[in-house]
């Protein structure tokens, strides 16, 4: 491809492969390549009432499975789309809930372990006969929580 008016090349890792469907002629036990395989199915995905033994592999599934969704009547395509909706509306809905439920756990649990902590500050600074009041301006924490961290 090249700029019109300077014909300087536009962009050098552009190009295009032209395919002449009509004469790719390969049968299906002649088809070797994923290349080829995947022209066979270009060519003859109207055709087909069921996958070919040679398309079974994984790389042609989600292909086959648009291709079901793809074939469906209007009506039911619609329905189809309603119940993807509430297929994933649902789903997020959990995604948030799990989410939610999991960062309120580490919350609780990083509460908890800042209360060990304490706990265990308290108690050593008590066992070093520091007083008190010393300890409530050291660890930030009131006479009361200290009593209540049981210290």
């Amino acid at each position: 491809m090249i700029d019109i008016q300077t014909n300087e090349v536009f962009y050098d890792k552009l190009t295009f492969i032209y395919l002449e469907m009509p004469k790719f002629i390969k049968e299906e036990n002649e088809l070797e390549t994923h290349f080829d395989k995947s022209l066979y199915v270009i060519n003859n995905l109207p055709k087909f009432h069921e996958r070919p033994k040679k398309l079974q592999e994984k790389v042609f599934e989600k292909l086959f499975s648009e291709a079901e969704i793809a074939k469906l009547k209007p009506e039911d395509m619609k329905a189809y789309e309603e119940s993807l909706k509430v297929y994933r509306d649902n789903e997020n809905t959990m995604d948030y809930a799990i989410s939610t439920a999991v960062k309120e756990a580490v919350k609780e649990a990083v509460r908890e372990a800042i209360k060990e902590r304490d706990i265990e500050i308290v108690q050593r600074m008590k066992q070093k006969g520091i007083d008190i009041q010393t300890i409530i301006e050291t660890t930030g924490l009131t006479k009361k929580e200290i009593e209540e961290l049981g210290a």
